[in-house]
């Protein structure tokens, strides 16, 4: 179920957002709850101005929050370096206990129909780091294609830092869908 945020959500988010395994790819490495609760409090407001953001991932069976899943707009300086920018990413981050289980793609696959349908938006991007092979996949189950020559050097990353190098994938708007 994808929902809003409850205060309720930042304690076990917090928790995925310390732990080195979830946040291999993300820089930097962890954060702590403060930088979390700052997180939380920016999806909020990203929802409130925008009309998408990232939701909350409660998980149908007993109601545990796993994650979080989105639309943002990409920001100015991660634009400047892209080949070939979009306007707007699909994202996720789920707990370590809930990875492998379908969850990220089934949360993406609500916002693809979301943003091809109510936002009648043409194309939706999604990029990772490069060694990110999880994520790759799961843009590959939601029907993504790798843009190779859409490879860029992640700005907010520092140089020579190993997370630097991001690989994007793209999904358009079916055909048919105005």
């Amino acid at each position: 179920i994808l929902r809003d945020w409850q205060d309720s959500d930042r304690v076990p988010y917090a928790a995925f957002n310390v732990d080195p395994d979830v946040r291999r790819y993300f820089y930097p490495e962890t954060k702590t709850t403060a930088e979390t609760n700052e997180m939380v409090d920016g999806m909020i407001a990203a929802l409130a101005a925008d009309g998408f953001g990232f939701l909350a991932i409660e998980r149908k069976s007993d109601g545990a929050f796993i994650g979080d899943a989105g639309l943002t707009r990409i920001d100015a300086a991660t634009r400047a370096v892209m080949p070939n920018p979009g306007d707007i990413e699909i994202g996720w981050l789920l707990g370590k206990a809930y990875w492998g289980q379908g969850y990220a793609t089934e949360a993406a696959r609500a916002w693809l129909d979301y943003a091809f349908g109510s936002l009648n938006l043409p194309e939706l991007v999604s990029f990772t780091q490069a060694g990110n092979l999880a994520s790759q996949r799961a843009m590959e189950k939601l029907g993504m294609v790798r843009d190779d020559a859409g490879a860029f050097e992640d700005p907010t990353v520092p140089e020579g830092h190993w997370q630097r190098p991001h690989v994007i994938y793209r999904i358009a708007r079916p055909t048919g869908r105005a």
